[in-house]
């Protein structure tokens, strides 16, 4: 847990962060001054990409942007607060090996089942319900906590915009630990975290990313969700 320091000054690592949503929540969170351990499965490769990171949040947030790269088990131990960007091929995978350094954080899960065949985007089954509860089977001594989902990876990497338009749906059984996910989403420019139930109903959360896809290859846009009389 964040032992009662402010979302601010907790490190942030991101597992999966060279991928275009990891890499694009790392440079969104690096601008607005959070410290930011990037992951990956090769740790050069991330050391790579947490170099042009910086470069560009700091570029875009006027701070000397803090953003390191390591091996996905380095940042799981050195990481506060951690955020699962993993392709959902990999994602049982790579937690299964990383529930003992995970053990007692919050973990932040992104990850949507889904996939294409010729009629577009579907969702894949998940034998525990949702990715995020796949999660939490396999971190039991973690906070595991579902957000960050709707959020487009091609908006989050485009600095250009220093402000993004919609809200993140948060999803856990522990009331601390969803407070401070949505203290962090709260951290980017235009956002805010709203809480959207137990962890039982990630599933529906998770699934309306593929409505999302939908939606962005008819009108060839980026869309997102914003919750209304909130």
């Amino acid at each position: 847990m964040s032992d009662g320091r402010a979302v601010e000054e907790l490190v942030v690592g991101v597992l999966g962060g060279t991928g275009p949503q990891g890499r694009g929540l790392a440079v969104r969170l690096a601008a607005a001054g959070q410290r930011v351990l990037l992951g990956s499965r090769d740790a050069d490769r991330a050391a790579e990409v947490a170099t042009q990171v910086a470069e560009r949040a700091s570029a875009a947030g006027g701070v000397q942007a803090s953003v390191t790269g390591g091996g996905n088990a380095d940042v799981a131990g050195a990481a506060d607060l951690v955020i699962v960007a993993v392709p959902f091929a990999g994602h049982a995978d790579t937690l299964a090996e990383l529930a003992e350094p995970l053990a007692g954080k919050v973990v932040v899960d992104c990850v949507v089942p889904m996939g294409f065949d010729e009629l577009g985007a579907y969702v894949l089954d998940v034998p525990e319900g949702s990715v995020t509860q796949q999660a939490a089977a396999l971190l039991p001594d973690s906070h595991v906590v579902g957000a960050f989902h709707h959020l487009s990876a091609v908006l989050l990497e485009d600095l250009s915009k220093p402000t993004l338009d919609g809200d993140v749906m948060v999803v856990g059984d522990d009331r601390p630990s969803t407070d401070l996910v949505q203290a962090l989403a709260g951290r980017l420019p235009g956002m805010r975290g709203i809480y959207a139930g137990r962890l039982r109903n990630a599933r529906q959360v998770e699934a309306l990313t593929i409505n999302l896809v939908s939606v962005n290859r008819r009108y060839k846009v980026h869309a997102g969700v914003r919750v209304t009389d909130v």
